[in-house]
């Protein structure tokens, strides 16, 4: 039923009308029933509906995080796992485990319904061809949130139910969702040009198909709705016109987001150039009052300041990022799942692999190379151990009991596995327990409220590495591939005329010379410990080198974005673009041991195991 007929639910977040600063925005949740002749009567009420949208959107974090990373290679359960994480990491998911249920969706696509009803008949302006106004604003902030929601959902489900725009409440979706058939909504209201109390309530009964929507359906609807219901810079209220703040227009849709949604969208559909497009305004970003580019990657986030990214807001790096404070009981439960600080139940941790990532990524190398005859080439300087700027002390560290390991410890034991003294490392780390710890950086343990990061720039670069590696252009009627500009993106920047630009791998020091990702016929394979050369491969033709350029980037995402809840999206992405189900397969199953390495990997060539079986 439409929302006018009824009490109108939503958390709602109270606020002054002025804010402070962004903390302000996100004020404690009171469970508030709002009579519906009573509600939406000036811009503050809608701006409080507005704040209740994203902690539906919050609510959604957990369940985004553990799906999106404990089913792929980089996580993995400890024994204090419970039941539900167990079966999330095994791939062998009941309808009753809590990470399968989707009434967070339905709960934040419900909502979106009902503020999209309620601007479509109050503020006709919104279809209007005049300059985008707040309304407009508010209107594409929730038409994003609630593509958004179906694009994960869709991820997550392998399908999903389109819920139609007059089922507001989750009773309404549940009912309709496992309605065989018809759902038939009891009442119909007529709205009239003139407004609420001239709205006519006809009990007509309403009937609706149930449908059921596949990627490609969820992309081709969404994708069509946002570029033709949105105005252009149409998203994203100017809350800091109030109080000057710049991270308010983080912690909201806003035209970035907007672009990110759409352009990651046509990318998992494979359409390089749509995606191209909407990606390019982000990459190509000059602020001229800054002399910098806005989501460029240059020397603000560069080595040790890299960790900075998760203990605050940057307009620099982040696009889109969920809002979390623990004095205004905004919180979620990744520390509590990943720490080992009591009251923490440590119960996800990184795997090995996960970690040779960081540690078995070498600077300072040098390699004098023959490749007429490659058994003549040789290490003239083998290099340094550990990605230690993305890597220890922010997306992992080693405890032992209470006591974090020191960075110096780890760079010394790196040291000693390059001279091959095994027994010295085994002795440094007997006992140690290895942390996630992206989470908890910065934080006390009762803190529970990292931010969660959405979308932001490395993310994107890293895409649109992606694109160009696989996307052929036409110049001046000569089609060639782009690996170079791909190549530019991910080592050192230099893709962009602005030279303050350092790229994805450049900004953490291994960007330039024989430590930058390189492609050419001959790839020269490395002892991960040593990094002695102990073989290598021919790329024979352009397939094999692109193959080989997107095996680079899969595994820099994995050391950038680690954690961050699109691993497991990324390996079914490549997958599905090879056609070849055994990438996704190989990679998790490396994680397990024993016979349930084959089991999984044998579950895994299946692309039906791929999805939460929730809609079968």
């Amino acid at each position: 039923m439409f929302e006018r007929t009824r009490l109108f639910s939503l958390v709602l977040l109270l606020f002054s009308l002025f804010f402070s600063s962004c903390e302000d925005f996100f004020d404690p949740r009171q469970q508030l029933v709002i009579e519906t002749e009573d509600f939406f009567k000036d811009w503050s009420e809608y701006r409080s509906a507005e704040m209740g949208l994203y902690a539906l959107q919050q609510d959604l974090v957990d369940q985004i995080i553990v799906l999106g990373e404990l089913r792929a290679d980089l996580m993995e359960v400890t024994a204090n796992a419970d039941r539900d994480m167990i079966e999330v990491n095994n791939f062998q998911i009941s309808r009753d485990n809590k990470y399968a249920s989707p009434i967070n969706f339905y709960e934040l696509i419900g909502a979106c319904n009902s503020m999209i009803n309620q601007l479509e008949t109050y503020h006709k302006e919104i279809f209007s061809t005049a300059d985008p106004t707040d309304y407009d604003r508010l209107y594409g902030e929730v038409k994003c949130m609630r593509a958004w929601a179906y694009f994960n959902a869709v991820r997550i489900y392998g399908r999903v139910p389109y819920i139609w725009k007059g089922l507001t409440t989750v009773e309404e979706i549940v009912a309709y969702v496992n309605t065989s058939g018809s759902y038939i909504d009891s009442v119909d209201i007529v709205f009239d040009p003139g407004g609420y109390y001239n709205d006519t309530i006809k009990n007509t009964p309403v009937t609706l198909e149930r449908q059921f929507l596949d990627l490609e359906m969820v992309i081709d609807t969404f994708t069509m709705e946002l570029e033709n219901d949105i105005k252009p810079n149409g998203v994203g209220v100017i809350h800091n016109k109030d109080n000057f703040d710049l991270t308010w227009d983080i912690t909201i849709w806003n035209n970035y987001a907007y672009r990110s949604l759409l352009g990651q969208m046509y990318l998992y559909q494979g359409n390089y150039v749509k995606a191209e497009e909407y990606f390019r305004s982000i990459l190509y970003n000059y602020d001229s009052e800054t002399s910098s580019v806005k989501f460029g990657l240059d020397w603000k986030f560069s080595f040790g300041k890299w960790k900075s990214i998760f203990s605050g807001i940057d307009g620099y790096e982040h696009i889109f990022t969920l809002w979390f404070g623990k004095s205004y009981q905004q919180q979620h439960s990744l520390q509590n799942y990943f720490s080992k600080q009591a009251p923490n139940r440590y119960m996800i941790k990184p795997t090995a692999l996960a970690i040779q990532n960081w540690e078995n990524t070498w600077g300072d190398v040098r390699i004098i190379k023959n490749d007429a005859n490659p058994e003549l080439t040789f290490m003239r300087e083998y290099g340094i151990p550990g990605d230690l700027s993305r890597g220890y002390g922010i997306s992992y560290v080693y405890m032992n009991g209470d006591e974090i390991m020191e960075p110096a410890d780890v760079h010394e034991m790196l040291l000693l596995k390059k001279r091959m003294l095994l027994k010295d490392v085994e002795d440094i780390m007997s006992g140690v327990d290895t942390i996630l710890y992206k989470y908890t950086y910065g934080k006390q343990p009762f803190d529970q409220d990292a931010n969660i990061i959405i979308y932001r720039a490395a993310s994107i670069h890293l895409y649109f590495a992606e694109i160009y590696n696989r996307w052929e252009w036409d110049h001046d009627g000569v089609v060639i591939p782009e690996l170079n500009e791909s190549l530019k993106i991910l080592n050192n920047g230099s893709y962009n005329d602005n030279t303050s630009q350092m790229g994805v791998r450049g900004r953490v020091g291994f960007g330039d010379g024989d430590d930058a990702i390189q492609v050419s016929n001959i790839i020269y394979i490395h002892d991960p410990l040593t990094n002695e050369i102990i073989g290598y491969e021919t790329l024979a033709d352009l397939d094999a080198k692109q193959e080989y350029l997107e095996d680079q980037i899969i595994e820099e995402r994995a050391r950038e974005l680690a954690f961050e809840g699109e691993r497991f999206y990324d390996l079914v992405r490549i997958a599905k673009r090879r056609d070849d189900p055994s990438y996704l397969a190989d990679k998790i199953a490396r994680k397990f041991k024993g016979p349930m390495k084959e089991d999984i990997r044998a579950l895994l060539m299946n692309e039906e195991n791929w999805y939460v079986p929730f809609y079968e």
